[in-house]
Parts: C-alpha cells; structure tokens; sequence
C-alpha cells in the first residue's frame, strides 16, 4: 500500500516528518486525522519503528477507537500494539503499574462527578463549613484549576492563606484529597497528577517510559492544560520525537483550564521545531469559509492562518433577524420543512445554540411543527440513577474502600440502614482513620452500632460473598448474579410502573455494555477492574446514539469535531452571543469568536444564522443589538430572508403570525441596517441615566440602577417595581421619564 497516496503536499510533508519536534496547524476540515492515522503507518511500515514504541494521544475516546480502526485498515495487526487512547486512559495503564510507589493499592477507583460532590459535601461537614457559601460545586472546580496548574493543597494553603474564601477553600481541598486516598480513589484530574508526580519522583519509572515512547503524537494539543503539557514534555525529553496537531483557532475550552499558550509556543519549547499548515478545507463551501475566515481574523491571539478549498461556491449564508425567540424558533422550523420538502433529510441538519437554555423554545416550535430532533446533552446513560447504582455496587466489591459508593448502595435495595447508622459508621471510621467498610466489619465492637449489627453484617456477609463469585466467574455472568442476588431487580419489579420498567431496561441494557466491552476487550479476561476504569472514561459524546432521521440540537462546544449538511446558528446578540461578561475581557472575546468560528466551519453546505431583537432568557426579556460576529461576516456573501417585524410591531401584530420569506428575494444588508436605524430614530425613547424613574410599555414603571457604553449604544440595568430586574439596550427599550 502507498500511504503517501491522496495526499495533499502540506499532508506529505507531515507524514515524512519523522525525527524531531513538529507542529501541525491544521485548520477545520483539513484531514488531521488522516494524517495522523498516515504518519504512524508510515513510521513502523516505512522507517521500521516498533508498534509499542508510539504513543497516541487524543481528547475522546470515539477519536481514539477511530484512529485505532484507521490504523488497522493501513497496517494490520500491528497496530493492537500501539497505545492509543485519551490522556486519562493512557496515564491509568501507567498508574495501575506504578501508583503504588505513591501509598495507593493498584485496585483504586475513579470518582465522577456526583461521588466528588459528595465526597466534598461530607468535607464540608466534618469542617462545619456551609455548603450555601461554599456551593461543592464551585469548591470542586476550584479544586479542579489548581490541580491542572499542579498546585498541591500545602501550596494552596501558602498561595492564599490570606484570602478567607481561598484559605477555606484550601482546608477543603486538604481534606478532599486526604479523603480521596483514604478510600484508595483518584478524581480524573488525579489521574494526570499522580502520573507526573510518579514520573517526576521516581526517575526510573520516567527513565522507561521516555524510553518506550521514543514517537509521541497529541492531537487537539490546542485543549490541552498545563498538567498534560508537562506530562508529554516529561515523556519526549528524551528523545524529541514530539508531533501535536492541533487549531489554535478553535480553542474553545479555557473554562476547562486548556492553555491557547502551550500551542502558540509551541516553537519555543521545542528547539528546531518544523511547522505545517493544513490550510486545504475538504469539509465547506468556498462561502462558508471565506465568512468563517473574515470573522476568525479579528483575533489578535493567533497564528496566521487562511483555510481555502476546491469545493464548490456555494449557497450564500442564510440571515436572518426576528422579533422575538419565538420568531426565530419557527423561522428555523419553517425553514427545516421547506429543506424537507426539496429533499434533504432531517439528520442533515443541527441547530447549534450559545446555551442549553435556548432549546426550550426551538424544542416547543419543533414539536408543534411534528419536526422529529434530538438533544446532544440530555440525561446520559451513565448518568441515570439506576445505572450508577449498578457501577456503585460494582466499585464497593472491587475496592471497599470506596465510601462514596459504599454510602449510595449500602441501603439500595432498601435493608434497614438508614441515614443515622451511616451517620455513626462514618464518625467511627473518620476517629480510626479507615474505611467505613472495616468499620462496617466489625460493626459489634461499637456499643452505638448494636442495634443495627445484623442488617450491617448482612450487607458485609453479601459484599465478601460477592468478592468470591466475582474472582471465579467471568465479567457478565458475575453481574447478572449480582443484579439478581443482590434484589435490584425484584425491587423494581414490586413497584410495578412505568417509570420502574424503563429502570429495568435500562439495567439490562448495562448487561449488554458488559458483554460488548467484553467481546472487544484487548485483554483475553478482562477483569471487573478493567470494565469499571472504561466505564469511568467515557466522553459525554462517546455515548451519543444513533438519532435516525432526526435533527440535532447542541451547544457549540457539543459540536466541535462534527459537521452537518446544514448548520443553524441560532441567538447570534450581544450579550448572549458574545455574552456580557466576555464583552469586556479581550482574551474571553477572542474565545467566543474562536466558538463562533467552529460552529461556522461544522456546515458543509448551507449555513442559517439568526439573531432576535427581543428574547426572554434565564426568566428576563433583553433587547439586545446584532451580534458583532455577524458585521464581521462580508457582506456580499449574506443573502436576507425578509422579515416584516418592523411594519409588525408597528401595527401591533403578534409575532404568533411568524411571517417570514425563506429564501426570499436579496435584500443589501446595508439597507437593511439604515432601514433598522431609521426605526429606531422613530420610535426611540427618552434618554436616561442612573437614578431616574422610567416607565416600559411592558414592564412597567421602575428605576434605572446602571448604564454602561457599548458601542454606538447604552446597556441598562432597570430595576422594575412589579417585574424586577431587567437588562435593556436603550435605543430598542422606548423608555418615558416619569
């Protein structure tokens, strides 16, 4: 086979680029995979490298089997050889070798993110710390950015000792992880942190695996955080082989902690590093990416970067502007049947939206309209309560350590432990500093726990039990004997509902998860301990279904990595799309226009972009201005659909009318503006300042308590008497003095 063959030059180039540091900017739509899939091939088919001295690294698991099933096709066998996964499943086949060089037991176990809420909940109890100022949440991901940014709880503590939130919040996070290792877990963000404390501590465990990675490759390198740069720097010291490929332009993750810096200096630290651009776009219409490309080149924190493609010119893109969010819900129903009808399929098309609150109205409007569509995002499998009490069960027999599972099944079926026998368990076990379950197994030594010994020592007697089959028995027959013995099941079935069967399939269904992990395993008998670290590392996305013939509705970050036939960008405002509080800090408008150049570059046909004039969101009604990413978009590549809500509001018609003009005729946006302009010259309010009595025609009377400039216009703050507080831009709110 000729791996170099369909291959575009600044792709060849990539592939042969064997020794030494290289960077792959590689723009949406550019073959990145194709070419990190080619250049492993090429490395052990044409330069003799052995399969399990590469390491792969990439963000999702569905990226990872991908690039593993691409592999095989070019090379065969030999690519079961090679590590490939995502940072988190990687570093856990380090640390089940080597975490016990760190005081933990190989058998730990990984904490989502209902068990690290409530790990902290109990945190915040034993230091008499109020969960309503300290919510777990916002605690967790405080936690959470230290630990990418490898700052320790004794560096914490030194960092801000004094700032009272902060050195709270530092106690905390020392008992967390006190916690944590007390019940022989691991966070996912301790998964990468322990895999760089063990290489950095122990040298000759850094020693052997520089040396067995000698050819590293990371895809996305974009959305990786200060933790993960540092552990594939550690592991390419050695050698240098390093090869990232990632799009600085579609840096959308800095909420999550991802550094744009570590690919912007990439080139500074790795000496003699070579830089490739993929600029060649297999994916858009020349339309779509000269738009996506005019709106991208207003951010300063770039490299220079122009995507081109031989595809077609294509439709121009699709605008346009509703009264309300109502209006904008059934333009894109309206327009998604007339698609329908000309012969599209609904699964060609996505609605992608700036936040999950926008879907109520769009869903409304679908539903109506009989248009059938899907929710990335919804409630996830593993999320379901039955489930994770199933993987719950599963965790206490593997590791009884485990208190936060230990403490959601120990009355799951109902065995008459309740809240205050737990309550005492966990005082005992917290005096003794051991697990609850050690406390559990000698429940009769506690004068408090008497009365509740035979219940205790039923559940302990039935865990060992457990621990036996599970050790002579493989994976699936071990849990359908659990789902049965343990009474799971049978408790459903006495509830005798709707809601308990759908239970039971559910549970069922995890069956058939164990048999298919199973089957696919790459281990001749994988363990229960195997089938619980990939039931922990599973993306969100990776677990998203067949959806039929159906459309999609997302949020942008959902849809990164994807692409549609046709796109909706939907809620395109200031304030909402850029939102307010990115408006004012350069470097988190720059990473609203990176989301807005995603969502722009997943359309490969035909892209809709909509924004409203009115919206009530989060329970208030905003009139907001155009978003700056559409006057960033050329004008001459935007065709208008008509919308008549200005004679509308005129006359008093409700927007329930919806009258709209897909596809109608091509209207100059520049007329459009000034025809807007002139509405609102002749219909403009009073102008007004902080402290002065207003009156709206819909909210009523009340008082303004801001008033900030942006741009040619003002965002107020009014403080209404019988509606409360309401944000309005005041050319559109036609406020009266009063």
């Amino acid at each position: 086979m000729n791996l170099l063959e369909g291959l575009n030059p600044e792709q060849k180039k990539a592939v042969l680029h064997t020794e030494g540091p290289l960077l792959v900017l590689a723009g949406a739509g550019s073959g990145k995979t194709r070419v990190l899939t080619h250049r492993i091939a090429y490395l052990i088919e044409e330069t003799g490298v052995r399969p399990w001295n590469i390491l792969a690294i990439t963000f999702t698991n569905k990226a990872a089997r991908e690039m593993k099933e691409r592999i095989e096709n070019l090379i065969g066998s030999d690519a079961n050889d090679i590590w490939v996964g995502t940072f988190h499943s990687c570093c856990v086949r380090i640390l089940r070798r080597e975490i016990e060089r760190l005081g933990y037991d190989r058998n730990f176990v990984i904490y989502d993110a209902d068990d690290q809420v409530s790990l902290i909940k109990s945190c915040l109890e034993q230091l008499n710390i109020n969960d309503k100022n300290f919510p777990p949440r916002s605690v967790l991901y405080e936690i959470g950015r230290a630990k990418d940014e490898l700052i320790s709880p004794d560096e914490y503590k030194k960092l801000y000792n004094s700032d009272y939130r902060l050195s709270k919040i530092a106690a905390i996070y020392d008992l967390y992880q006190r916690k944590l290792k007390s019940s022989n877990a691991l966070d996912f963000d301790d998964i990468i942190l322990l895999t760089i404390r063990v290489l950095s501590d122990f040298p000759e465990v850094l020693d052997y695996y520089s040396e067995k990675f000698r050819y590293i490759l990371v895809d996305e390198y974009q959305d990786t955080n200060t933790a993960q740069y540092l552990l594939v720097s550690m592991l390419a010291r050695r050698y240098g082989n390093i090869c990232v490929v990632g799009d600085d332009d579609q840096m959308i993750y800095g909420w999550r902690g991802a550094n744009l810096r570590n690919i912007l200096d990439f080139e500074k630290d790795f000496k003699n590093c070579t830089v490739i651009k993929l600029e060649q776009n297999y994916r858009s219409t020349k339309t779509i990416l000269s738009a996506a490309n005019e709106v991208i080149r207003n951010n300063k924190g770039r490299k220079g970067k122009e995507l081109w493609t031989k595809n077609v010119q294509g439709a121009p893109i699709h605008r346009y502007e509703a009264n309300d969010e109502r209006d904008e819900a059934y333009y894109v129903a309206g327009m998604m049947k007339t698609l329908k009808n000309s012969g599209r399929k609904f699964s060609d098309m996505a609605v992608l939206y700036r936040v999950n609150a926008q879907s109520r109205v769009l869903e409304e409007a679908f539903m109506k309209q009989g248009i059938p569509y899907k929710i990335y995002g919804g409630l996830k499998f593993y999320a379901r309560k039955e489930i994770k009490d199933v993987i719950a069960w599963l965790r206490v027999i593997q590791n009884s350590s485990d208190d936060i599972s230990l403490t959601r099944i120990i009355n799951v079926p109902k065995r008459g432990i309740g809240k205050t026998t737990l309550g005492k368990v966990e005082q005992y076990a917290a005096m003794e500093n051991v697990s609850m379950y050690r406390i559990i197994s000698r429940a009769n030594d506690y004068s408090e726990l008497s009365r509740q010994h035979k219940a205790l020592y039923e559940f302990f007697s039935f865990v060992e039990s457990m621990k036996e089959l599970a050790s002579r028995t493989g994976l699936v027959e071990f849990i359908e004997l659990l789902l049965e013995k343990s009474g799971l099941i049978k408790e459903l079935e006495m509830e005798m509902t709707v809601e308990a069967r759908t239970r039971i399939e559910n549970i069922r269904e995890f069956v058939s998860v164990a048999r298919e992990f199973e089957e696919n395993s790459e281990e001749e008998n994988p363990t229960l301990e195997d089938f619980l670290a990939h039931i922990s590392l599973v993306a969100d996305i990776d677990d998203t279904e067949e959806v039929g013939d159906r459309v999609v509705l997302m949020t942008l970050h959902s849809a990164k990595g994807l692409e549609f036939p046709v796109v909706f960008m939907v809620g395109l405002e200031e304030g909402l799309f850029p939102g307010y509080r990115s408006i004012g800090e350069e470097s988190e408008l720059e990473e609203e226009r990176r989301l807005c150049y995603v969502g722009m570059t997943r359309a490969k046909e035909e892209l809709y972009i909509s924004n409203a004039r009115c919206r009530m969101i989060f329970g208030s009604t905003t009139y907001n201005r155009v978003s700056r990413f559409i006057t960033e978009m050329p004008e001459h590549l935007i065709e208008n659909a008509v919308q008549e809500g200005i004679r509308r509001r005129s006359s008093g018609v409700s927007s329930e009318g919806h009258s709209f003009v897909p596809g109608g005729k091509k209207v100059d946006l520049s007329d459009l503006k000034e025809r807007i302009k002139e509405f609102n010259r002749t219909e403009a309010g009073d102008s007004v300042e902080v402290g002065d009595r207003v009156v709206h025609k819909k909210f009523g009377e009340g008082t303004v308590t801001a008033k900030v400039k942006e741009n040619s216009d003002y965002r107020l703050d009014i403080l209404f008497d019988q509606h409360g507080l309401k944000r309005l831009m005041e050319s559109f709110a036609k406020l009266k003095k009063i």
